[in-house]
């Protein structure tokens, strides 16, 4: 069976308490037929295209809404950290909730609250509650990609079911060509607000064709226990390590108390994190699966390259914007070709994961994120669009043949009633390495960049030699001492920030090539079409 996959921020897949697999859901309604298919595909459809466009279109916004609210752009990329966090930590929650409320009620419901969550972000007047409200955006998106997963696939016949995984992984990997565009053009020729109220009558419409369709065709619903326990420690080692990257370049690191409080805080909590759900007999997260090799090494390869991407996804805006006059349209423009590809060559993969080895997929796809962040290491600030655009174009590539290797790798050999809690677990680490790749990236970005600078003064002397006839040279063009010294430091400011990003694209790639290393210490999964399915299962 062919599938699919999405290249999305987003996760999914529930953990402790799995999602039933689709087939097995309260004797599989019969499909759906006519216009009542077309709507409810549509209806699923418009829900994940809007949850995954929202992660994406945040990304040329960054600039403005930084500035609109007082900020600088490094303490305004809160705003993709925090709806990361949320979301990472609401996945594993999935299942239970849908087993405690039934899937359609569930979505209907997360479908609502994402629409009132971005609601409230659009009428945030300071980074204090924009951050609040993503959070809760966040959390209560999590349900939303898988369920819709689960209902388009109890929507088709079972022999059609790789129709509606390639109907909606197409959607899903639409969303990261618009999201740069669509924000790009809204933040320059509305407001930034627009970027979330645009959701609004996307998911009400959503919401109100989905239940008109599928209240019908609740899935049967039980109490289960949950970890309670479990989840608060989750929450506290997650959000004191976000915080504690966040936070940390501006309190300069562990000369802050604060700092040091949050680092202590995360570290014990995760170690009684880790205790508790290895002996717990209902955890939130089932940890023991790390004890296969193909998921250990599969999940950290597919997170550590997730964290170096995303990083590098939410970094090359905030340099075209910030040091190389980009307005946010353009850098949309930049950035919008990296799922022509994809959507291209995803269909293909979907088809030869199950036929060619997925370790060698996976190790090509490394091998061109590795190319692509090598070319950006070789930008300037005399780089062309068109050589922005061509690497951005050619990463295309490597997202097909990255997601959907590596998840069959990493749920190749668990039993079928695990996979939803293995691919929910794989998703929750993803995702939080996607949230702490950014923090690092921006911080790195700045930390390089204080030292390029003071690399660039350290052989200029005011007043003399170069630096003293640039500054004559300004001031004849009218400018006062104090504006041309502004405007040297400005120029000087533009070549390390530069610089810095380049250290970052250079160090990436070669982290990319590195992570080699750590698939081939995995089995390659059998040749069936079961670890195809179980691939897109898990996306």
């Amino acid at each position: 069976m062919s599938t699919t996959s999405s290249a999305t921020p987003e996760g999914q897949g529930p953990s402790a308490a799995p999602l039933p697999p689709p087939a097995a859901m309260a004797g599989r309604p019969q499909p759906l037929t006519g216009a009542q298919l077309v709507l409810g595909t549509i209806a699923l459809s418009l829900a994940t295209f809007m949850n995954v466009l929202d992660s994406s279109i945040a990304n040329v916004a960054i600039p403005a809404i930084a500035g609109d609210v007082g900020v600088s752009p490094s303490q305004g990329t809160w705003v993709i950290t925090s709806f990361g966090v949320a979301n990472a930590i609401s996945v594993p929650l999935t299942g239970w909730l849908t087993q405690r409320f039934g899937a359609v009620r569930l979505f209907t419901m997360s479908v609502l609250l994402f629409v009132l969550t971005s609601w409230l972000c659009g009428f945030a007047g300071s980074l204090e509650t924009l951050v609040l409200f993503r959070v809760l955006q966040g959390a209560v998106a999590g349900p939303m990609i898988p369920l819709s997963q689960t209902l388009l696939l109890a929507s088709y016949p079972p022999a059609k079911a790789g129709t509606a995984l390639a109907l909606w992984g197409v959607t899903t990997l639409v969303a990261p060509v618009v999201g740069p565009l669509l924000g790009g053009w809204i933040t320059d020729n509305i407001s930034w607000p627009w970027i979330f109220y645009i959701n609004v009558p996307v998911g009400l419409l959503s919401a109100a064709m989905t239940w008109s369709i599928y209240r019908k065709r609740e899935t049967p619903t039980r109490k289960l226990p949950i970890d309670t326990v479990g989840l608060a420690l989750l929450v506290l080692w997650v959000g004191a390590l976000q915080l504690m990257l966040d936070k940390g370049k501006e309190l300069d690191w562990f000369a802050s108390s604060e700092i040091i409080m949050f680092a202590v805080l995360a570290v014990v909590s995760f170690a009684v994190f880790i205790v508790w759900e290895l002996t717990d007999a209902h955890p939130v997260v089932d940890l023991r699966l790390f004890k296969r090799r193909n998921f250990a090494a599969g999940s950290i390869s597919l997170s550590i390259a997730y964290g170096l991407f995303f990083g590098n996804v939410v970094l090359l805006p905030l340099w075209l914007q910030q040091w190389m006059g980009y307005t946010s349209t353009a850098a949309g423009l930049a950035l919008a070709p990296v799922g022509l590809l994809a959507i291209l060559l995803t269909p293909l993969v979907g088809k030869k994961v199950a036929v060619w080895d997925p370790r060698k997929m996976a190790t090509a796809a490394f091998m061109v994120f590795a190319l692509v962040l090598w070319m950006r290491s070789q930008f300037t600030v005399e780089t062309d669009f068109r050589h922005i655009l061509i690497p951005t174009l050619i990463q295309g590539g490597a997202m097909a043949f990255f997601f959907i290797p590596l998840t069959t790798i990493t749920l190749s050999g668990i039993a079928p009633e695990r996979i939803p809690a293995a691919a929910g677990l794989s998703n929750f680490v993803r995702i939080t390495a996607g949230a702490m790749g950014t923090s690092i990236a921006t911080t790195l970005w700045e930390n390089r960049a204080a030292m390029h600078h003071a690399h660039l003064t350290e052989s200029l002397v005011q007043g003399q030699g170069v630096f003293g006839m640039t500054v004559q040279q300004l001031q004849a063009k009218g400018l006062s001492a104090e504006q041309a010294y502004a405007q040297i430091n400005r120029l000087i400011d533009q070549q390390a920030f530069t610089r810095a990003a380049d250290d970052i694209f250079l160090a990436s790639s070669f982290l990319f090539l590195s992570l080699i290393i750590l698939i081939w210490f995995t089995k390659r999964p059998e040749a069936s079409p079961g670890g195809a399915d179980a691939a897109a299962g898990a996306h």
